[in-house]
């Protein structure tokens, strides 16, 4: 769980699911709509129109969060219970995975081909560690009190961003989407902390990383992801 989200839900901010989330599934999300990480897992669902109930967790709840680390004690979100196969699974990506080889349905986000299959895993650990670990350091260092601030710590993240900014607009020069012509994992992985990166380190004038996100934005299922997030920007840093 990223540091906004996890101010959020301190806050006890109340949260209404909009219209899609269903009741009574096998599946259920464990997750908070602020959540970079989280918004990577529900812009999967969506993609592949996967039925799945949610429960919204929230750390200024004492029951809330302690219910949640009797499920996954580490603490972090998202996590998906899978009822019907009595599995809990955390970790955004490992839970992507997991609904591409048990509930598969509408888009296949990680190729049949073993070589494309690689190179949308590398995509997504690009991601991941590259925009969305340096993003988030940025912001826990804002929620930060004064006298607790790390300057050089945020500085290098800055640092890792533009760099990861200027591979992205590379290799956009000639892509549609992260790992090739198709969304797959790695277009999950990049949307949510592009979305918030570029709040704290605008793209400036790498045309191909601003197209390539224009792209993501207008994408049904990000743009319902960010949608649902709307309410709780005022809670970002940014």
């Amino acid at each position: 769980m990223d540091a906004a989200s996890a101010w959020a839900a301190a806050k006890g901010a109340a949260y209404r699911p909009s219209r899609g989330y269903e009741a009574g599934m096998s599946l259920t999300l464990y997750f908070h709509p602020l959540s970079s990480y989280c918004q990577k897992v529900l812009i999967a669902l969506y993609e592949a129109g996967t039925p799945f109930a949610t429960v919204v967790v929230n750390f200024g709840d004492a029951e809330s969060a302690a219910s949640f680390r009797k499920l996954w004690p580490v603490g972090k979100m998202p996590v998906l219970r899978d009822a019907a196969l009595d599995r809990t699974v955390p970790e955004s990506s490992i839970i992507i995975e997991y609904l591409g080889q048990h509930y598969p349905r509408g888009t296949a986000l990680i190729p049949a081909d073993p070589d494309q299959a690689l190179r949308t895993r590398l995509a997504d650990r690009f991601y991941d560690l590259y925009v969305h670990d340096p993003m988030q350091r940025i912001v826990g260092d804002r929620l930060r009190p004064d006298g607790a601030k790390d300057p050089t710590g945020v500085a290098a993240a800055q640092a890792m961003l533009r760099q990861s900014y200027d591979v992205i607009d590379a290799e956009m020069a000639g892509r549609t989407w992260a790992a090739g012509d198709a969304f797959t994992l790695a277009d999950c992985a990049a949307a949510p902390p592009l979305f918030f990166s570029s709040k704290l380190v605008p793209f400036g004038e790498r045309h191909n990383l601003q197209a390539y996100f224009r792209r993501l934005s207008r994408r049904p299922s990000v743009a319902r992801a960010f949608n649902e997030a709307e309410p709780f920007l005022k809670f970002f840093p940014g």
